[in-house]
């Protein structure tokens, strides 16, 4: 009698687990300008996550097992295209149109959105962004992290044409910003409490690799779309590939502030000005 009991236990607790929520999110595409932490601007195109320009592309959050409902409209004079990264085919968006994507995710990590027309043309000039997917409730952090020539820029915007193979970067930014004003972004900038489990989702949507180093502290790698093979290693240093996705763990053990900064010298320099490129700081509180 006890097992029968039980299995229709089981049975109604099966029923009533929710296998995640309908998300509903919309992003707009937009060409305008980049503000340069010099002062200067540059021609950027973005997913921007309302109806008015920004120049942050669009960070959608999800759980594991949510289901994503997204429009994407285009807003700008030229047809474009958006894919989800392994997930996703490639859809066409018309002039002043949008599209609708549905896509179910069971997998935690980060993923990358981004218009694939004319790679890596149109997602160098800014349209690529992340979508997080937690199975967590940590204090949680997120980094896309760009880099440009802005005379590149200029030319692409313009019709020109570029030399990948000539390709040297002078800018360097994180969710669109370069130091100092990487620092002014809660979402980029690290901050908690000796102890505290902190978890930093990065993505690379630029053309160079990226050698991240932590002052301070190692974290553990829990996720690589290109390399799931170190997923589990302790390092102070991990270099991200182009269109790779990462997710670290930071577990402070000790409080105070302290930097992280890409290790290519001249993305922390950005064209020679110390240090506006790729450089923020942790701060961890007793």
């Amino acid at each position: 009698m006890k097992s029968v009991i039980g299995l229709i236990f089981f049975s109604i607790s099966v029923a009533c687990q929710s296998y995640g929520a309908t998300v509903n999110e919309s992003v707009y595409i937009f060409s305008d300008s980049l503000d340069l932490s010099t002062g200067d601007k540059m021609p950027y195109t973005t997913f921007s996550s309302s109806p008015l320009y920004t120049e942050m592309n669009a960070r959608i959050e999800l759980q594991v097992g949510d289901v994503l409902d997204l429009w994407v409209v285009n807003f700008d004079s030229v047809v474009h295209e958006f894919q989800i990264q392994g997930e996703t085919g490639v859809f066409s968006i018309p002039v002043n149109d949008s599209i609708n994507v549905v896509q179910t995710f069971t997998t935690a990590g980060a993923y990358i959105y981004l218009d694939p027309m004319n790679f890596p043309q149109n997602a160098y000039m800014g349209l690529a962004g992340m979508i997080v997917v937690k199975d967590h409730a940590h204090s949680s952090f997120y980094w896309n992290i760009k880099e440009h020539s802005d005379s590149w820029n200029y030319t692409i915007a313009a019709g020109g044409s570029v030399n990948w193979a000539s390709y040297y970067p002078n800018y360097f930014t994180i969710n669109g910003k370069g130091s100092p004003n990487i620092n002014a972004d809660p979402a980029a900038r690290v901050t908690g409490s000796v102890g505290d489990t902190l978890i930093i989702y990065a993505v690379n949507t630029g053309q160079s690799i990226h050698p991240l180093h932590f002052h301070g502290y190692h974290v553990d790698i829990i996720h690589s779309s290109r390399s799931p093979q170190h997923v589990g290693r302790s390092k102070d240093s991990q270099g991200i590939y182009p269109f790779e996705s990462v997710v670290f763990r930071l577990v402070p053990d000790k409080e105070g502030e302290y930097p992280v900064h890409d290790h290519n010298l001249v993305a922390t320099t950005g064209g020679n000005l110390y240090p506006l490129g790729m450089f923020l700081t942790m701060l961890i509180t007793p």
